[in-house]
């Protein structure tokens, strides 16, 4: 890796936000609850019983976080749509304010010179579909593409970049294995239907979007490496599990238009036939794949776990985010080339890599958050690196803008590049915006200079 690198000059620079997480007033202007409006209200689910009633009040502050964005020198920005806002029903009737908070804050992005990376879906399913069965309907995944074309419609003139699904992987998992996000099933064994019904959400809207003329249209996928904790065949072959289940699960059926076999005897009776016509739509090719990365899983056998018997383990000596995810900033690169090297050349976007730490104190107009600032550095680094060795990686987005409304966790963890006040809404850009805009400034530059 050369000494100080430097990034290409149409590379994209931006951060990402969800709606549930920082628009509050959820239910504002005719809008209709998701799937994450109850289950935040109902005690237990939430730490502290947050909610995003509020979150970061973006529903009303957009301009001032769009100014804010460009102070930083970013030129993109990834967000993504309430689909209940726009679709109080989530099917049907379109909520014409809803919509029109998406066209004054796309106007916004354009007229600071910030392109929009839109997320049709990002874990907020409107509550009115999850009442007729949610992922598990396969009806769902043709609404979906209903919504999806109307979107296209309405703000496909000045969008050009459109991500169908974030995290089909998370939402499976955490809603059908372990109960931890709505509808909170944990039933595995409807997991395979789920995520089928999502990945042919995902195919539909792509053929939606191409009906309407869209061509920058892209799915995003969190992949984490899985390494075993020692040399026993046991843990080796609880980390090939972990990492089918969690890397190969969908990137296989978007790419190869197959699921990985393995997926067979890991769901056993429960893992459906699927109809080929069906593989054949979620594996259309799209213009770009977002990648997610934050850590890696150093993993061990575990008859415990279900389905592919394997725990994560934490380890003395080695470092951790707030969330005990490890920091390991190889990983990144090691995760973008096995993706050219499994499914081939194509644009990549790293669309969020960021961390939870345990912030120091606000010092006035200032907080520093050195751990943040290393972290960015390294794995900045490491995106890098991939460049070199021929992964065609066409921007960045930094986890997150703001310090947001963490799902389950509610405002405990704190991601942000820019410190909220929850009580005032006071945006504070710590130590890692200025360490951003520094690398935006000067494409990678003395900023990332390895000083070793």
């Amino acid at each position: 890796m050369t000494t100080t690198p430097e990034f290409p000059a149409n590379f994209l620079w931006g951060a990402a936000t969800s709606a549930y997480q920082i628009e509050g007033s959820p239910l504002a202007d005719g809008a209709g609850p998701s799937i994450w409006h109850p289950f935040s209200h109902t005690p237990g689910h939430t730490r502290d019983g947050d909610t995003g009633d509020v979150a970061c009040d973006h529903y009303r502050r957009y301009a001032q976080d769009v100014r804010l964005m460009r102070s930083l020198g970013l030129n993109a920005y990834r967000f993504s749509l309430s689909w209940s806002r726009v679709f109080p029903n989530g099917r049907g009737r379109l909520n014409a304010a809803g919509l029109a908070f998406y066209e004054r804050l796309v106007d916004t992005l354009l007229a600071h010179d910030l392109q929009p990376f839109a997320t049709l879906y990002h874990w907020d399913l409107p509550l009115a579909l999850q009442e007729r069965g949610g992922w598990l309907n396969r009806g769902t995944a043709g609404w979906f593409a209903d919504y999806a074309q109307q979107m296209f419609k309405a703000l496909g003139d000045r969008v050009l970049y459109w991500t169908t699904l974030n995290e089909p992987w998370v939402v499976v998992d955490a809603a059908y294995l372990h109960a931890a996000h709505p509808p909170a099933l944990g039933d595995w064994r409807q997991a395979p239907w789920a995520a089928h019904h999502l990945l042919l959400a995902h195919g539909l809207a792509v053929q939606a979007g191409r009906a309407e003329g869209r061509q920058q249209i892209g799915i995003v996928i969190n992949l984490e490496p899985q390494y075993p904790v020692s040399d026993s065949t046991a843990d080796q072959e609880a980390a090939w599990r972990a990492h089918v289940y969690m890397n190969r699960f969908y990137l296989d059926a978007l790419r190869l238009g197959r699921y990985p076999r393995a997926l067979q005897s890991l769901f056993a009776d429960a893992w459906p036939d699927f109809p080929e016509e069906d593989l054949r739509i979620i594996s259309q090719p799209v213009d770009y794949l977002g990648i997610n990365y934050y850590a890696r899983s150093r993993v061990r056998h575990d008859p415990q776990a279900p389905l592919t018997q394997a725990s994560r383990v934490i380890e003395p000596g080695r470092r951790y985010t707030d969330l005990d995810w490890e920091v390991y900033p190889q990983g990144l690169t090691e995760t973008l080339c096995w993706v050219k090297r499994r499914y081939g050349e194509m644009p990549l976007y790293i669309t969020e890599n960021g961390a939870a730490f345990a912030d120091p104190p606000v010092q006035g107009d200032r907080l520093d958050d050195p751990l943040r600032v290393a972290y960015l550095r390294e794995h900045l680094r490491a995106a890098y690196a991939a460049l070199e060795q021929g992964v065609d990686l066409r921007g960045y987005f930094v986890w997150s803008l703001l310090d947001n409304f963490e799902w389950a966790q509610g405002y405990s963890k704190r991601f942000g590049i820019v410190h909220v006040d929850y009580a005032t809404q006071r945006r504070i850009p710590k130590a890692s915006a200025q360490f951003y805009a520094d690398v935006i400034r000067g494409r990678g530059g003395e900023a990332l200079r390895d000083s070793g």
